[in-house]
């Protein structure tokens, strides 16, 4: 064979050899933008635009930083769905998660008469069923519906502490929401009067931890009053209530004119209450108020719209018949009037039985006076053991026949009278009942109307003369922790706290000031307070901090030694900062010099309460200074 046809036919071997590795060559490039092209837009569909996408041959590469494992793992997982998984190469990163802040743990709290329940997000390390055995011990009602969620992250310190305290104070919450987080507590609740908004107020501040921030938002609406009852008397000119309801402002203002004009001389309440039988209430004890006046005296009492009107005896039959007969036509069509004309004793009629119950202010219970038979005295002394005290209690009623049918029933209504007062007596007859003693309760005399109204029925005789006393009155004889931070501060503007100089140490004199504000502090009960130590700006302004620190808390050290309960109380340093007078002068140094009682209050309440606020983000200063050196020291009048 001739070498020029070799040559011709390796060259075209040759040829198609490079031919055949173009043809490849193109193939894989293909293969490779196909592939990367597929994935890249799968993974853009579903929104992984942080991945980097590249191809070798085969093999695809991923690279780009993940948000989260999760999201990377996802992204793996959809690139093998273009793919085989096998040529799946993973470079991805997994982004820094230190920086990112975990959720905010809240709950809310609702207690109704249908039961309590909890929604919001805890820590995932809560013990849920201890939880929810807090709370059913707090309530003393069954499991609580738990619609929780929980996290994994860490939560704040304070977070314990705060559902702690949300928990404990639903033994004195009936009907609340509490809204709970780490720094903040949140209460709305209602109560039934006043009094009772004031006691838990003070109750659930003092309970309160020193580090939490507590807002309230107590409200008291008007009480539901059964009977609707209002009770009013002329004796001797004067006029006087015993009980008093209306459903309205302008009711009220129309009874008390009406009181007014008939002999009223005292400030009056009137309490605003629900459960008036008739929208012209004002405009009917108007009217019966300005009758009992024309007739010059007497009693009148309303249940709901039953009318008993008494007159006094002597009144005149032609008038008093022309007074009711006038009334009875103008009433509104609901309003029922039953009057009574006393007629004139005999002398000649024997003697009336009576029945005498007196409650001494040591709460002795003596009954004497008449019962209509054993059974009867039986009743009556387990009945009044029941309301008093077993030990208490000592009958020397006589059985006594003749007695009216209804004898029994005023009997214990009587005694049932005498337990709503502190002290006082009842004596009941035929054809009257009267309690007079004195009472802690501004209500009490209101409670005894409707309670007499009720029992005794229609056109029934009583008389109610309670008097009210605030020593007695276990909320009013307690001084307002407003009043007792006053008292405090009479005590030290006439007395100063002083101390060794450059001391934490108090003089002499001090132990006579601390007795006064401990003996004022036995009086208060629990409070929330601060004892703050101020000084003035001699010397270094960190080592005046450390040393009023040191001297509130010295105050606080014998406030203990004292007896005082302080566990609510707080002492803190203010140093030089807070000064009161000129610090170039001696006298202004003097005065800056000092340690003060203050009152810590809760917030008020936000004007959303019904969502779980946000807590105020705050930051934590960081407070943390030298050892000061021996030239450092403070001035040594400090």
């Amino acid at each position: 064979m001739r070498l020029s046809s070799i040559f011709t036919i390796a060259a075209t071997f040759l040829a198609a050899a490079v031919f055949c590795l173009l043809i490849a060559r193109l193939a894989v490039t293909v293969i490779e933008d196909s592939s990367r092209a597929s994935v890249r837009q799968e993974l853009d569909m579903n929104g992984m635009t942080w991945t980097e996408v590249d191809a070798d041959g085969l093999q695809i590469f991923l690279g780009g930083t993940a948000p989260s494992e999760a999201m990377r793992f996802k992204a793996l997982s959809l690139a093998g769905r273009i793919v085989d998984a096998a040529r799946v190469m993973d470079q991805m990163l997994i982004e820094d998660t230190k920086g990112i802040a975990p959720p905010r743990f809240s709950i809310e709290i609702l207690r109704n008469d249908s039961g309590t329940s909890l929604i919001g997000l805890v820590p995932a390390s809560t013990d849920r069923d201890a939880l929810m055995e807090d709370i059913a011990d707090a309530t003393g009602e069954g499991d609580a519906t738990d619609l929780l969620e929980s996290a994994d992250y860490p939560h704040s310190e304070t977070w314990e502490e705060a559902l702690d305290y949300a928990i404990e104070s639903l033994e004195l919450l009936p009907r609340a929401k509490i809204s709970v987080d780490a720094e903040r507590v949140l209460i709305k609740a209602m109560v039934d009067s006043p009094e009772a908004k004031r006691r838990l107020e003070v109750e659930l501040a003092r309970n309160a931890p020193e580090d939490l921030r507590l807002s309230l938002d107590i409200s008291a609406p008007r009480p539901v009053v059964t009977p609707f009852t209002l009770r009013f008397l002329i004796e001797d000119g004067v006029g006087r209530f015993d009980a008093c309801s209306a459903d309205t402002e302008a009711a009220r203002d129309r009874i008390l004119s009406a009181a007014g004009r008939a002999g009223l001389s005292s400030k009056a309440d009137c309490t605003l209450a629900l459960g008036v039988p008739s929208p012209r209430w004002g405009e009917a004890a108007e009217m019966a108020i300005d009758a009992l006046d024309k007739l010059g005296g007497g009693s009148l009492t309303f249940s709901d719209a039953d009318i008993s009107m008494v007159a006094l005896e002597g009144t005149s039959e032609s008038t008093f018949d022309d007074v009711i007969g006038r009334l009875e036509t103008s009433l509104p069509d609901v309003f029922a009037l039953h009057a009574v004309l006393p007629r004139p004793e005999d002398a000649s009629a024997p003697v009336a039985p009576e029945f005498v119950a007196t409650l001494s202010p040591e709460g002795l219970v003596q009954i004497r006076g008449r019962v209509s038979s054993k059974l009867a005295r039986e009743t009556v002394d387990s009945f009044a053991k029941a309301r008093f005290s077993s030990e208490s209690v000592r009958t020397t009623a006589r059985v006594s026949d003749g007695l009216p049918k209804d004898w029994s029933l005023r009997t214990l209504t009587g005694l049932e009278a005498l337990s709503h007062v502190a002290n006082g007596v009842v004596t009941v007859t035929p054809d009257s009942l009267t309690l007079i003693g004195k009472t802690g309760q501004k209500d009490a005399s209101a409670r005894v109307s409707r309670l007499l109204s009720e029992k005794l029925g229609e056109g029934a005789t009583f008389s109610i003369k309670v008097t009210y006393s605030e020593a007695l009155d276990p909320v009013a004889s307690i001084p307002t922790p407003e009043e007792c931070e006053a008292r405090i501060a009479e005590i030290q503007s006439e007395k100063k706290i002083n101390f060794e100089p450059g001391s934490s140490t108090i003089e002499g004199g001090g132990a006579a000031i601390l007795d006064d504000i401990a003996e004022v502090l036995s009086e208060c009960g629990d409070l929330r307070m601060e004892i703050g130590g101020h000084t003035d700006s001699q010397g270094r302004e960190i080592m005046n901090e450390r040393l009023s620190q040191d001297r509130a808390q010295a105050v606080l050290n014998a406030l203990r030694e004292r007896r005082i309960l302080t566990s609510s109380f707080t002492a803190k340093g203010y140093g030089e900062s807070e000064p009161i007078a000129d610090n170039d002068t001696e006298a202004g140094r003097e005065a800056n010099r000092r340690i003060e009682f203050r009152l810590i209050r809760p917030e008020a309440a936000e004007e959303d309460p019904t969502s779980l606020e946000s807590a105020d983000e705050q930051g934590e200063e960081d407070n943390q200074a030298e050892e000061p050196s021996q030239e450092d020291k403070p001035d040594e009048q400090n």
